[in-house]
């Protein structure tokens, strides 16, 4: 299976409490070794301004890539700007794979669902799903978003009531009531799913989903487990081609973080 990354879209430090910007490095590392002959490493293709621009206001993009106003992580850092068009690239590379190809690609990124048509935060900087589904909406392609991040995807929905896309189904874990537990929320999945009628689907794996931590908590290892092979299955089962990521995760020690990523195993069950 292909997995779209480079060097140029982790960033060790970034003057902040999320560990997203670095994350990708120290996974892509533990994949090698763990998975060193299932998985096929691509370079991606950053994205352009324009590509960027066609999920956000361009004067943001702008501003954002010249370090003019503060980023997702509330700092002017020239390396996080220089790594968006990267990170951004990746989940639209892996998007335009799957598109030509079907199956399933990996692109092992964060900071992406905060991040509205015209503002940053919370991680957040440039809406990768949003700039992937836009340009899968130009080729005439039913987009689903499953975020299955802890937290509302405030700024994709932004992103799709600004621009008025229809074509484009968003279900977002966040914006569930407290009261719905995991179980439910699994046992209900595999329908949630049939009844989005999509040619794609972009899939959020959240790792703060996890009840340990800080910032999240719902559901168990097991439980994350479950989630991502009811994910899997379902596209196997409809030939729907699926690009998935990584999402939040803040638990003290990274190496917990990096280890409840398991959805590369529950994918590779499924897909090559």
């Amino acid at each position: 299976m292909k997995v779209f990354y480079s060097p140029l879209q982790s960033v060790e430090k970034n003057d902040s409490f999320s560990p997203s910007a670095g994350k990708p490095a120290k996974l892509v590392e533990q994949w090698k070794i763990r998975r060193p002959n299932r998985l096929e490493f691509v370079e991606p293709v950053p994205a352009t301004p324009e590509e960027l621009g066609a999920a956000h206001q361009r004067e943001l993009v702008e501003d954002v890539l010249a370090c003019r106003i503060p980023n997702g992580f509330g700092n002017f850092s020239e390396e996080i700007a220089a790594s968006l068009p990267w990170t951004n690239g990746s989940f639209l590379s892996a998007t335009r794979e799957v598109l030509k190809h079907g199956g399933a690609a990996c692109s092992p990124t964060s900071g992406f669902h905060h991040a509205g048509y015209n503002f940053v935060g919370a991680f957040c900087t440039f809406n990768g799903l949003m700039v992937a589904a836009s340009a899968a909406l130009k080729e005439g392609v039913r987009v689903g978003i499953l975020d299955c991040d802890y937290h509302y995807g405030n700024g994709t929905q932004d992103i799709i009531d600004k621009l008025a896309l229809k074509e484009v189904e968003h279900l977002t874990t966040g914006a569930l009531s407290r009261e719905v537990t995991a179980e439910r929320f699994l046992s209900e999945l595999p329908e949630s799913l049939q009844a989005m009628k999509i040619d794609l689907l972009l899939y959020q794996a959240g790792a703060d989903a996890h009840l340990e931590d800080p910032l999240g908590g719902w559901m168990t290892t097991d439980q994350m487990r479950r989630r991502d092979k009811i994910v899997f299955s379902f596209c196997h089962q409809t030939n729907t081609p699926v690009v998935w990521n990584l999402a939040g995760g803040y638990q003290d020690e990274l190496q917990r973080v990096l280890d409840l990523h398991t959805t590369m195993e529950e994918c590779l069950n499924y897909f090559e």
